[in-house]
């Protein structure tokens, strides 16, 4: 009984609130810590991985188009104070030809005219009037961009825009067609529509018999038989696009930053 008792005591001495609290309170091993600062720097190096060459690209992507914007807008700034060219019968070579102030001598082909849908001007909707022009002494045509027509307020009534008859002579700049564009519903493959989504100029090629030139014709301003001729600029949003590129740019810094602060940053 006095040995129980002796080892009793000798229990209770030793477990004493201080080395209770001690055991309690005792701070955890470092190693799980460890493992979480790795296991944040790999996910952190994989996301890395992922979203640098992304921003980069997308950043690129922009500043190349602004790039492109200005390179094209200098270029028209330099070919269209040259001297006026006569039109050629023959066919042209279109890059040549481009932002080139031309001469046009012929008649209208006002059974090919047709209208380019949703054009805004000062935010009213409207058409292009886009004409072919025969040129004259030859069988050659090229489409003529005659300006921005209103559209009524019923948009299913097809404003009637006048052609000048007879032989004219007329100048404008000669630009590229659109090569790419979004056509909001299917094309019809035969018969002729007054109305056109896009300015596709393969399309009307296979609609007449009639050779074409591989231009557009923009009217000057000064020209008669003409509409509202406010033609929009090559560089037109360029600092916009400038603007996005250093805004993925800051992503691309952003996400370096981030990912940097993670590896230094003490647990």
């Amino acid at each position: 009984m006095a040995n129980n008792s002796k080892i009793t005591s000798t229990l209770n001495i030793a477990e004493t609130p201080d080395t209770l609290s001690m055991t309690q309170y005792a701070r955890p091993s470092p190693a799980p810590a460890r493992a979480s600062r790795r296991q944040v720097a790999i996910l952190g190096s994989v996301l890395l991985a992922v979203l640098l060459p992304t921003f980069m690209s997308l950043g690129l992507w922009q500043w190349r188009k602004a790039e492109t914007k200005t390179r094209l807008q200098t270029e028209l700034d330099a070919r269209s104070h040259d001297a006026a060219v006569l039109m050629p019968a023959s066919p042209v070579d279109a890059e040549a030809l481009r932002y080139r102030r031309v001469i046009l001598r012929g008649t209208f082909d006002t059974s090919r005219q047709f209208l380019l849908d949703n054009r805004l001007h000062q935010e009213q909707a409207g058409y292009h009037v886009i004409t072919p022009l025969r040129i004259a002494g030859s069988d050659m045509h090229v489409l003529v961009n005659r300006g921005w027509l209103a559209a009524p307020a019923n948009h299913q009534v097809i404003p009637v825009a006048e052609v000048p008859a007879g032989e004219v002579e007329l100048t404008g700049i000669a630009v590229m067609p659109p090569s790419r564009f979004f056509n909001l519903m299917p094309q019809p493959a035969s018969g002729w529509e007054a109305v056109w989504q896009n300015l596709d100029l393969e399309r009307f090629r296979q609609s007449v018999s009639y050779p074409l030139q591989p231009v557009i014709i923009q009217l000057d301003p000064a020209a008669p038989g003409g509409f509202t001729r406010l033609w929009p600029r090559p560089d037109e949003r360029a600092d916009r696009h400038r603007s996005y590129a250093l805004q993925w740019f800051g992503f691309a810094v952003s996400s370096l930053g981030i990912w940097g602060y993670f590896l230094v940053r003490r647990p």
